[in-house]
Parts: C-alpha cells; sequence; structure tokens
C-alpha cells in the first residue's frame, strides 16, 4: 500500500495517508453496498445452499419484493462496509521520526522509544521491528507501511537503519518441551500457540511480551512460532 511520508516540524510522518482514509470511509461502505445487492439478486439460489449462513434472511430476501429487498440488502452490505472501515482505521499504523524518539501510534494509543535505546530498526515481514543494544526487541508492531518510505525516514533522522534482522540465523523452530529455552517460557508458547491458532491477536501479543521479559524473542511464520535468546540480559 503506498503511504504519506511527510515532515512535522522536524519530525517525518509514515502513514497511509488521506487516500487510505478515503478508501476504509468510502470504499469499504460502497463495495458492500454493492456486495449486498449482488447477494440480493442471487437471494433464491442462495437460500437453497444449506452450509450458506444467514439462510433466514435470504429466504426473507427471496420472498420480498424487488423494491423492498434490495435497499435492504444494500443497507446491510453497506453497514458491513462501515463495521470493516472502523476495524481498519483502529487497526492502522502512523510512525512519527524525531531526531531523538519514535511514536507509534495505533487505535488512539501512542507509544515512545527512544532513539537511545535503539540498536537496529527494520522490517520483518508484515512487522515493524526496534531492537535494543541487547538484542531483544523493543517493538513489533504490524505494518502495512511500505518498506522505502520507513526506511527514508529513519535514515533522514539517522536512525540504525539495518535492513534485515541482524539475528535472523539465531531462530529456531519451536516444539514442544525444548530444554534450551528459559523456566516458564515453554508454557508460555504453549499458551501463545493456542492463542495464535485460534486468531487472539490481544492475548498472542500479550504473550510476546511475557516471553521477552524472560529473554525470549519471538517471530511468527503462519501459525509457526521461531524463538531465539537475547545474547544480553533480558530486560528488567
Amino acid at each position: 500500500m503506498t503511504v504519506a511520508a511527510r515532515p512535522t516540524g522536524q519530525d517525518v510522518v509514515v502513514d497511509g495517508g488521506r487516500g487510505e482514509l478515503v478508501l476504509f470511509w468510502a470504499g469499504f461502505p460502497l463495495l458492500g453496498a454493492g456486495l449486498g445487492a449482488g447477494l440480493t439478486t442471487l437471494s433464491g439460489w442462495i437460500a437453497g445452499l444449506p452450509w450458506f449462513p444467514f439462510q433466514g434472511l435470504f429466504e426473507l430476501l427471496d420472498r420480498w419484493p424487488d423494491e423492498r429487498a434490495y435497499p435492504i440488502g444494500a443497507g446491510l452490505g453497506l453497514l458491513g462496509g462501515l463495521a470493516l472501515a472502523v476495524v481498519a482505521v483502529r487497526d492502522r499504523l502512523t510512525v512519527t521520526v524525531g531526531h531523538h524518539t519514535v511514536r507509534l501510534h495505533r487505535d488512539g494509543h501512542g507509544r515512545d522509544v527512544a532513539r537511545a535505546d535503539v540498536a537496529g530498526v527494520f522490517v520483518d515481514g508484515a512487522a515493524l521491528v526496534l531492537l535494543d543494544t541487547a538484542g531483544g526487541e523493543l517493538a513489533r508492531e504490524k505494518s502495512d507501511l511500505d518498506t522505502e518510505r520507513l526506511r527514508e525516514a529513519f535514515t533522514r533522522q539517522g536512525w540504525p537503519w539495518t535492513g534485515q534482522d541482524p539475528h535472523r540465523d539465531a531462530y529456531r523452530r519451536w516444539v514442544e518441551g525444548l530444554p534450551d529455552l528459559p523456566p516458564g517460557a515453554d508454557a508460555l508458547l504453549r499458551a501463545r500457540q493456542r492463542a495464535l491458532d485460534g486468531g487472539h491477536d490481544a492475548e498472542t501479543r500479550e504473550l510476546h511480551g511475557e516471553l521477552a521479559r524472560l529473554g525470549v524473542v519471538v517471530r511468527d511464520e503462519g501459525k509457526r512460532q521461531y524463538w531465539r535468546l537475547v545474547p544480553g540480559p533480558p530486560p528488567r
């Protein structure tokens, strides 16, 4: 997705830009309304599919006259598009890079990270990662922001952009019962695997933080967990 990088005073802001907001607040509802109208056209056929959800709704739409069914179907699709837009806006990451701090802002909450604490910045798949001087992670934020724009913003402000994870070769696939993990880490990884499999993002992030406090860094590839130990002492 194309992003905007713009100066605010001496800071550089990287976000999805106004075009992204237009897509969320206008495009998603319009797409939803069109999809709702299209499904209304197919309501008779869909009502005959026992595996399709909301069978009762499609049976009603099929029985109602078109002048009633189409506005309701399109309206429900529009509401679904608006709900999706709310989720997308809440999940939108804004990165404000200054000379001394970077602010990571999402869902009404901002987090500041000091330049003095950061030894490396890079993008790992769909995540922006900031490493501390001991090799642990200060931040791992899910992001679809353009990598080149992020690199430009951080290097312009003098941050140590590494381009890739300098510890990537240290990761190992997690399997239950590994002997090299710190006490308690295996149980946390088991719980995190269950959260990851169930799509419980908040719990997955919380357990990621608990593991970091034990000096264990975790990255995901699909539903698989990979881990490494922090080379330096674990953060207090």
